[in-house]
C-alpha cells in the first residue's frame, strides 16, 4: 500500500511517505510511520528506549517499539525504519534501527503535534485555535506564511514572530539532526552543534569533527571521534591521534591529575586510539612544538624526576597559584597591622566576655596566626572547634574594623558560613563574579577590596579555581583557609589543600582535640572512628544507625523506606528538603542513578494534573529535586554552577521551559534543549555533596560499589550530616569502606613548586 502524507510539499525533507515494499517484507526490513505516545523506558548510556507509537489504529492499540530513539518525545510523528520481531513476554514489537521525524496529516495529528511543546511559543490551547483556524494546512500555513498566524485569535504579532523564529529553528536543528542519526547523537546534542555553529554547523562536523569535544558541552572524544570515523578520517590519522592525546589529558584532569607523567599518557592513548606507539609518541612531539600541551620536568611523589605532560590551562593554574601562595606569605605589606603589637590577653578576654567561651590553646593559636600571618590554613575534624574558631578570627578582625569578606565553594557551604559568623558569605565564583568563559571580574588588575579574606571547605577547591581566586587578593590582605584535610579532594583537577600542607613555608595549625558537646554526637564520634580505621559503633545510638541488608536490590527498597517513611516518621524531617541520600556510584541496583527512579516515584509521583517533561532517561516534574551538573556561566544572575542544587518550581509546555528554584533562592529558567544539565538530587553520589551539609543523611553501601570503597569516602559522607546518619546495607561492605585507606595520591607537583620558591611563569 502507498500513500503520501499531506500538508507539505514532499521536496521539504519533512513530508514521508508510508511504504512496505515486497522486498522489504521477504527480508524483514519496514517503515512504519505514527505518533510517540509515550516512552516507558530508555538506557541514557546507549539511547536503548522502550516506547508506545500510535500507528493510526487508536490509542488502544498502540505499537511497542524498541531501539535507538534517544531524543524522540511524546507527540512527534516519526518515520521509524527497522524489523519486525516478537518478545516471549511482551509480543510483536517493531525493532527501530533508525527514525526522523515528520510532519503529521490529519487535523489530531497536526494539533497535538503543535501543541506537544516542541514549537517554542506553541502550547495546547493555542495549538488547538490554530488548527481550528487553519484546519489540515496549519502547518502549511506556518511553513509558508507564517505572518497569516495574526489571524489566529489571541495571537499578537509577538507571539507569532516567536512562532515563526521558532519554527525556522527547528527546521534548521532537523537538518543537523539528520546528517548526525547515523553516528547516534542525540537530539540535544544536535541542538547544541547547532546553536553553537549555527549555518556552519554541518560543514565542522563533516570537515572538522574534533572541534566538537573542546566547543560543545556534552560531546566528548568518543562522540567526536564516531562522527569522524563516518565522515571518513582516518584512524591513524595525526588529527585524530592529537585529539585524542589531549582527551586522554582532559579524562586524567577529570580523575582529578593537573598532568600525567609521559609514560603513563602515551600508554593510555594507545589503548584508547588503537594505535602504534611511535606514532602517538611522534603526535606527542608535534603537540608540544605547537604549544597545544606543555612538557616540564618535575619531582614525583618519591623525588624523582618525571616528564610530565600538562594541558596549557592546568600548567599555567598550577604555576600562577603557587606564585600568588608565596607571594602571600612572602609580602611585607600588611592591611591588618593593628593586630602586629595587639595586647593578646586584652583582647582574648575581650572575645571571652563576647562568646562566653575560652578558646582552646589550639584554637587560639589559629586565631593569632590568622591575624598577623598574610596566609593561614586551618584544617581538623568535626567537632573540634573549626566553626568557632573562625567566628572568634571574624569578630576580632571586625572590632578592628578590617573589611571582612567570607567565602565557599558551594552556596549551601556558604549559607552555612553565614550562619555562624552572622556575616554575609557569597560562593567563591559570585564573589568573583566569574562571565561566560570563565574569566572573572576580579583579578590582580582589579583585585577585591578585602583585608581578611575567610574561605571554607578549601578540600573541594580545585586548581583552577583556586588560581582565579587567589589572584583576586589585593597586596597586605590575609587570607584564612580553612577545610578538612581528611575529606575527598575536589571534583576538579589538583589536591590544593593537602598540597598546602604538604609545604613548609604555608603557616598552618591543625585542631585535633573534639569538645565536650561533640562528644555526645554519634555522627561525630563515628565520623573520627572511620577516619581512624577503626568501624563505627552502630547500636545504642540516638543518631547513628546501620540496617543491615546484603541483597542490593533489596537494599534499594531499603533506603527508599527509610528515606520516605520511616525518617518522617520518628524524627518530623521533611523527606526532600532534610533527608539526603549520599551513593559511593551513580550504577548499580543501590547507586544514586537507579536510587533517584525509584525515589522520585515515592516523593513526587506522576499525576495527571502535574506537568512533566521527558529528557533523555528522566523525567522532570514540579517539586522535583535537582542538582546543576555543569558551569553555566550565561544562566542566572551571576551564573549557575555544577553542584547548585534547586526544586523544580514551574514548567510550561508552551514557552518549553522549566523553572528551578536553587539553594540560594534565585529563580532560573531552562529551556527544554538544556535538561541535560540537570539530574535528579533525590540521591547524589558522595564526591557531588562536598561542601553541603544536611540534617539527615542515608548511605547505601553495597558490595558492587566495591572498588569505591574508601574509607576518605565514608568519612566525607559521614561528615555531611548535622542530626543523623543512617547506614542501609552490606556490613561486608562497611567494613571494606572502613579499612581501605584512600587510594593514590593525584599527580600534581603543586607542592613542589612552593617548597621550591620558583613556580615558574604562569597565568
Amino acid at each position: 500500500m502507498h500513500r503520501r502524507s499531506a500538508g507539505t510539499a514532499a521536496s521539504d525533507g519533512w513530508a514521508t511517505v508510508r511504504v512496505m515494499t515486497a522486498s522489504a517484507e521477504k527480508y524483514g526490513y519496514a517503515v512504519v510511520e505514527g505518533s510517540l505516545e509515550r516512552i516507558t523506558y530508555v538506557n541514557e548510556d546507549n539511547g536503548y528506549t522502550v516506547a508506545k507509537v500510535d500507528t493510526g489504529r487508536g490509542a488502544n492499540d498502540l505499537l511497542t517499539v524498541v531501539g535507538a530513539l534517544l531524543g524522540a518525545q511524546p507527540g512527534e510523528s516519526l518515520r521509524l525504519e527497522g524489523r519486525w520481531g516478537s518478545h516471549h513476554q511482551y509480543g510483536k514489537q517493531f525493532h527501530v534501527e533508525s527514525y526522523r521525524t515528520v510532519l503529521p496529516a490529519t487535523v489530531q495529528g497536526i494539533q497535538r503535534y503543535l501543541g506537544s511543546g516542541l514549537i517554542k511559543g506553541i502550547g495546547p490551547k493555542i495549538a488547538e485555535r490554530i488548527v481550528q483556524h487553519f484546519g489540515v494546512d496549519a502547518l502549511e500555513v506556518i511553513e509558508n506564511d507564517g505572518a497569516r498566524l495574526i489571524e489566529v485569535p489571541g495571537l499578537g504579532p509577538k507571539r507569532t514572530k516567536l512562532i515563526a523564529a521558532a519554527w525556522e529553528e527547528q527546521k534548521a536543528i532537523k537538518e543537523v539532526m539528520v546528517f548526525l542519526q547515523g553516528v547516534g547523537v542525540s537530539t540535544s546534542l544536535a541542538v547544541r552543534i547547532y546553536k553553537n555553529y549555527k549555518d556552519a554547523a554541518i560543514s565542522v562536523v563533516r570537515n572538522e569533527p574534533y572541534r566538537l569535544a573542546a566547543d560543545v558541552w556534552g560531546i566528548g572524544f568518543k562522540t567526536a571521534d564516531a562522527i569522524a570515523r563516518a565522515v571518513g578520517i582516518p584512524h591513524d590519522s595525526p588529527q585524530r591521534v592529537k585529539a585524542g592525546l589531549q582527551y586522554t589529558l582532559s579524562e586524567a584532569s577529570d580523575d582529578g591529575n593537573c598532568f600525567l607523567p609521559e609514560d603513563t599518557l602515551v600508554a593510555d592513548a594507545v589503548e584508547i586510539l588503537e594505535v602504534p606507539g611511535p606514532l602517538v609518541t611522534s603526535c606527542l612531539a608535534e603537540l608540544v612544538e605547537e604549544e597545544g600541551v606543555v612538557r616540564e620536568d618535575v619531582p614525583d611523589a618519591d623525588g624523582e624526576p618525571v616528564s610530565a605532560i600538562y594541558l596549557v590551562p592546568f600548567h599555567r593554574a598550577e604555576i600562577s597559584l603557587a606564585n600568588q601562595l608565596l607571594r602571600l606569605v612572602g609580602t611585607g605589606v600588611d592591611r591588618m597591622p593593628a593586630f602586629a603589637e595587639v595586647d593578646w590577653d586584652k583582647a582574648l578576654a575581650w572575645l571571652r566576655a563576647g562568646t562566653g567561651t575560652d578558646l582552646a590553646p589550639e584554637q587560639e593559636q589559629a586565631v593569632r596566626l590568622a591575624l598577623t600571618e598574610k596566609l593561614a590554613v586551618l584544617t581538623g575534624g568535626p567537632g573540634c572547634g573549626k566553626s568557632f574558631t573562625v567566628r572568634s578570627i571574624v569578630m576580632l578582625a571586625q572590632a578592628k574594623r578590617a573589611k571582612v569578606i567570607l567565602a565557599a565553594p558551594t552556596g549551601r557551604a556558604a549559607k552555612r558560613l553565614s550562619e555562624l559568623t552572622g556575616c554575609d558569605a557569597a560562593t567563591v565564583h559570585r564573589l568573583l563574579e566569574l562571565k561566560p568563559g570563565g574569566d572573572a571580574a576580579y583579578d590582580r588588575d582589579r583585585p577585591l577590596d578585602v583585608d581578611l579574606l575567610v574561605v571554607d571547605e578549601v578540600s573541594m577547591l580545585d586548581l583552577l579555581l583556586a588560581n582565579k581566586l587567589l589572584k583576586a587578593v589585593p597586596p597586605g590582605a590575609h587570607v584564612l583557609l580553612v577545610g578538612d584535610v581528611d575529606q575527598l579532594p575536589s571534583v576538579g583537577a589538583g589536591e590544593v589543600l593537602r598540597d598546602m600542607l604538604a609545604a613548609d613555608p604555608i603557616p598552618r595549625v591543625r585542631l585535633t582535640r573534639i569538645f565536650r558537646q561533640a562528644q555526645q554526637s554519634g555522627v561525630v564520634t563515628n565520623a573520627h572512628r572511620i577516619n581512624a580505621g577503626r568501624p563505627p559503633v552502630t547500636d545504642g545510638m540516638p543518631d547513628f544507625f546501620l540496617f543491615p541488608q546484603e541483597d542490593n536490590d533489596l537494599v534499594a527498597e531499603l533506603t527508599v523506606d527509610i528515606v520516605a517513611n520511616r525518617i518522617p516518621r520518628r524524627f518530623g524531617l521533611d523527606p526532600r528538603r532534610d533527608v539526603q541520600v549520599l551513593a559511593p556510584m551513580h550504577r548499580s541496583a543501590a547507586g544514586a542513578g537507579a536510587l533517584n527512579v525509584l525515589l522520585q516515584d515515592a516523593l513526587t509521583p506522576s499525576r495527571p494534573t502535574l506537568p512533566e517533561r521527558r529528557f533523555g532517561g528522566r523525567v522532570f516534574r514540579v517539586g522535583d529535586k535537582v542538582t546543576q551538573i555543569r558551569n553555566n556561566y550565561d544562566k542566572g544572575v551571576a551564573g549557575i554552577f555544577n553542584g547548585t542544587v534547586g526544586v523544580v518550581t514551574a514548567l510550561s509546555e508552551e514557552d518549553q521551559t522549566l523553572t528551578v528554584r536553587t539553594d540560594e533562592d534565585e529563580e532560573v529558567d531552562y529551556e527544554f534543549g538544556e535538561l541535560d544539565e540537570l539530574v535528579h538530587a533525590y540521591a547524589i553520589t558522595i564526591h557531588r555533596s562536598q561542601g553541603s551539609e544536611y540534617p539527615a543523611v542515608v548511605i547505601p553501601l553495597t558490595t558492587s560499589a566495591w572498588m569505591m570503597l574508601q574509607r576518605n569516602l565514608l568519612y566525607t559522607a559521614v561528615t555531611r550530616a548535622k542530626k543523623l546518619v543512617v547506614l542501609v546495607g552490606s556490613r561486608r561492605a562497611l567494613a571494606q569502606a572502613v579499612r581501605t585507606a584512600s587510594a593514590g595520591r593525584r599527580h600534581t607537583a603543586l607542592a613542589h613548586r612552593i617548597r621550591s620558591g620558583r613556580p615558574g611563569e604562569g597565568g
